[in-house]
């Protein structure tokens, strides 16, 4: 019930024909005995065709495939290719009909998504292409769900493809609706059946008006950060060659708790069901696993999601082998990065830099290379100035300096009263 198979061809319904990987050395042998069997360009006299009758066709490959016709219709015959489900016009000269090879069955399976309703009920055209982008001709992983009512009729599958399920990626796209989620996780089943999708915790933020440690761990602009609260007690990179971990969970701190995900990695499972804001373990470009949660699709051939670490704030871009489901038990930690805004300045009404950040163009890449200069490597202490609608914070050095005020001096911001 579980089995690779080959991806030939997606229907303009959106059905879905797949050759299972078994099958690929007897419909080789089929194609060559067809191969040896017609030599001709093709039946030249007028022929009366039927709608349904069995023939051979030849391909824009010079290759002869069985067929059977489909609709009829002038000088031209409306055909499917019955080993590999494409339909298409032909002119009747590159038709031959045939009795021949009617008792071997198709080696193609029209297959449909267990339980995933198109929206209004059919597939959408951009939906088909962007399944026939996605699969044609890709090895694919199937789970058999539900067999057809008669022999003819759509298998009912789940399909994974590059470790992704099908079903929730186009739901995620918003193209269908999935009538039960049959593809959750199982590591999100340990607490029982969970309909809610599991999140991270915010930390408790400090009071109003008081001043407390700080460290940036990262720089979205030079008026967007990312920070952690008590710096002294934050996760830091783990090392491969520390000593083991405790196996009392439950008691660990968070540092200890992904030395024990890095050291158990291959044990837990590639993630296949995507949905944004989903928690997950990441591989960092260090080659260690780190929590995150994703964000959205940002390619699809081949597919690459776009993820943020939660206890840093960077964001990076990464193919699906590098997402791995989270335990369970690493979700009762808190963030670790907030995001914060720093009061106290603007970007400056005159900017000579040429050189803009692409995605917040109101500021230059020089000042955020400033900022980073202003903060790294240093012990910053900071005030929150609100909560909502955002954390905003004024943010200061070692001295109590406020840290903007190095770029109001290089004329890179504008002080904001």
């Amino acid at each position: 019930r579980i089995f690779q198979a080959v991806v030939s061809c997606i229907g303009h319904d959106g059905t879905i024909y797949m050759i299972p990987k078994s099958f690929e050395s007897k419909l080789n042998k089929l194609m060559t005995e067809i191969q040896s069997n017609f030599k001709c360009l093709g039946l030249l006299e007028p022929y009366c065709w039927k709608k349904g009758e069995a023939c051979v066709i030849r391909g824009s490959d010079t290759l002869w495939y069985r067929g059977k016709v489909v609709e009829l219709g002038g000088g031209t015959l409306q055909v499917q290719y019955i080993d590999h489900g494409c339909v298409e016009k032909v002119p009747q000269c590159h038709l031959y009909p045939t009795t021949l090879y009617t008792d071997t069955p198709p080696f193609c399976i029209p297959c449909q998504l267990y339980k995933t309703v198109p929206i209004g009920n059919f597939w959408q055209q951009d939906a088909v292409h962007l399944l026939q982008e996605l699969l044609t001709n890709e090895e694919v992983e199937i789970h058999i769900q539900e067999l057809p009512d008669n022999p003819w009729g759509k298998l009912s599958i789940s399909l994974y493809f590059d470790g992704m399920s099908l079903s929730s990626f186009m739901a995620y796209q918003k193209y269908c609706v999935v009538k039960d989620c049959l593809d959750i996780p199982k590591q999100e089943l340990l607490k029982g059946d969970i309909s809610v999708l599991p999140s991270y915790m915010l930390p408790p933020l400090p009071v109003p008006g008081d001043t407390f440690p700080v460290r940036v761990t990262h720089f979205v602009s030079p008026k967007e950060v990312y920070i952690c609260f008590n710096p002294s007690e934050n996760i830091t990179k783990q090392s491969a060659a520390e000593g083991d971990v405790s196996c009392n969970l439950e008691s660990e701190s968070l540092s200890e708790a992904l030395k024990w995900c890095n050291k158990n990695v291959d044990s837990l499972p590639l993630l296949s069901n995507f949905r944004t804001e989903m928690p997950c373990l990441v591989e960092y470009k260090d080659g260690l696993w780190y929590r995150a949660k994703l964000l959205s699709v940002e390619e699809f051939d081949p597919v690459k999601i776009l993820i943020q670490f939660v206890d840093y704030g960077n964001f990076s871009v990464v193919p699906t082998s590098k997402l791995r489901h989270i335990p369970h038990h690493l979700l009762k930690y808190p963030v670790q990065a907030v995001r914060a805004l720093l009061a106290g300045f603007k970007p400056p009404l005159c900017d000579k830099n040429v050189k803009r950040i692409p995605y917040c163009p109101e500021w230059s890449v020089e000042a955020l290379w400033a900022m980073m200069d202003c903060t790294e490597g240093k012990q910053l202490s900071a005030s929150i100035l609100a909560l909502s609608p955002e954390v905003t914070i004024f943010l200061y050095e070692d001295d109590q300096k406020l840290v903007h005020m190095k770029l109001i001096e290089m004329g890179l911001a504008d002080l904001d009263e």
